[in-house]
C-alpha cells in the first residue's frame, strides 16, 4: 500500500485543465519535492493528497483509501497540512487571544482555531512543547504568537500540523514570505524530522530549487498540469529536466545534498 496513489488523474474547473493524465506514487518514508512554474499545478495535486479535493477523472488513493468512498473529514485526521494558500487556522483570533505557541500548536490535537482546555491532558501538553523542541522552537513555548517572527510562525505551524501524529506532512510552500536566515532554520527543521521519524511521509511543493531539502528522496516535476519526471530525486532533478520545466536553459549544481540552479549565460 501506498501512501498516495494517482492513476490517470485530472482535475478541471471552470473550464480550464489543471491536471491531466497524472499518475504518481507515494511510499510509506518517501521524502518528496514538487517542483514546477507558477501555475504548472503543484497546489492542485497536493490538495488531493490533503483529501481536500477530487479528481474530475481517474483515481486518488490516500492512504489505503479511494477519494470517493471514504469519509475525508476522518482521513484528514492523519494527514497533516501546512499551506500558505489555506488559511488552517484563524490566526487573527489567536493573536486577539494572546495566544502562545504552545497554545497554538495545542490546536492541533483538536484541529480547531481555537483551544478547546478540555481536551488537552497532560500528554497533549507534553507532546506540543516536544514537538516545539523538535522544530528548534523549545524557547518560543510561552511566547505570544503575535510577536513570533515570520520564520517562527511558519516552524509552530508544522509543530501544529504533527500534533495529531500524522502519516504524512504536506508543505505548499511553506517558504514563501521567509527571509533567507528564516528559510535556511525552517530547512534545516524539515531536515531533521526526515532523519529522526523514519516512518514519516513527506511532500514539500516549491518553485525555488534551493528550497529542496538535502534529506528529499523523491522528486516530481510539473508543467500545464502534466508530469515531465518523477522518481529518485538525482535522477529527476538534471539540467535537462529542469530547463524542459521551467523553459530556461539552466545549469544546475548539488553540494552537501542541496540543490541550486542558475541561468546558462
Amino acid at each position: 500500500m501506498h501512501v498516495v496513489e494517482l492513476e490517470g488523474v485530472g482535475v478541471r474547473a471552470g473550464g480550464k485543465t489543471l491536471l491531466d493524465a497524472v499518475d504518481w506514487r507515494v511510499a510509506y518514508g518517501d521524502h518528496w519535492v514538487v517542483l514546477g512554474p507558477n501555475g504548472a499545478g503543484k497546489t492542485t495535486l497536493l490538495s488531493l493528497a490533503a483529501a481536500v479535493r477530487h479528481p474530475t477523472v481517474g483515481a486518488v488513493t490516500v492512504l489505503g483509501h479511494r477519494l470517493g468512498r471514504v469519509d475525508l473529514r476522518e482521513l484528514r485526521r492523519h494527514i497533516g497540512l501546512v499551506s500558505s494558500s489555506q488559511h488552517l487556522i484563524d490566526e487573527e483570533l489567536l493573536e486577539e487571544e494572546g495566544a502562545t505557541a504552545h497554545t497554538v500548536v495545542l490546536t492541533g490535537h483538536t484541529a480547531t482555531s481555537a483551544p478547546l482546555w478540555d481536551r488537552y491532558g497532560d500528554a497533549e501538553h507534553e507532546r506540543a512543547l516536544r514537538l516545539l523542541a523538535d522544530l528548534g522552537c523549545k524557547d518560543l513555548a510561552d511566547r505570544r504568537f503575535r510577536v513570533c517572527s515570520q520564520g517562527e510562525r511558519a516552524r509552530i505551524r508544522v509543530a501544529r500540523a504533527l500534533m495529531a501524529d500524522p502519516a504524512v506532512l504536506l508543505l505548499d510552500e511553506p517558504f514563501a514570505g521567509l527571509d533567507l536566515p528564516a528559510r535556511e532554520d525552517l530547512i534545516t527543521a524539515v531536515e531533521h524530522l526526515a532523519e529522526t521519524r523514519p516512518v514519516l511521509t513527506t511532500i514539500t511543493v516549491t518553485h525555488h530549487l534551493e528550497e529542496v531539502p538535502a534529506t528529499t528522496t523523491h522528486a516530481l516535476l510539473l508543467r500545464e498540469g502534466r508530469v515531465l519526471a518523477a522518481g529518485p530525486v538525482a535522477d529527476v532533478l538534471t539540467p535537462a529536466n529542469l530547463s524542459d520545466c521551467f523553459g530556461l536553459p539552466l545549469h544546475v549544481d548539488r553540494l552537501h545534498g542541496r540543490w541550486y540552479a542558475r541561468s546558462v549565460r
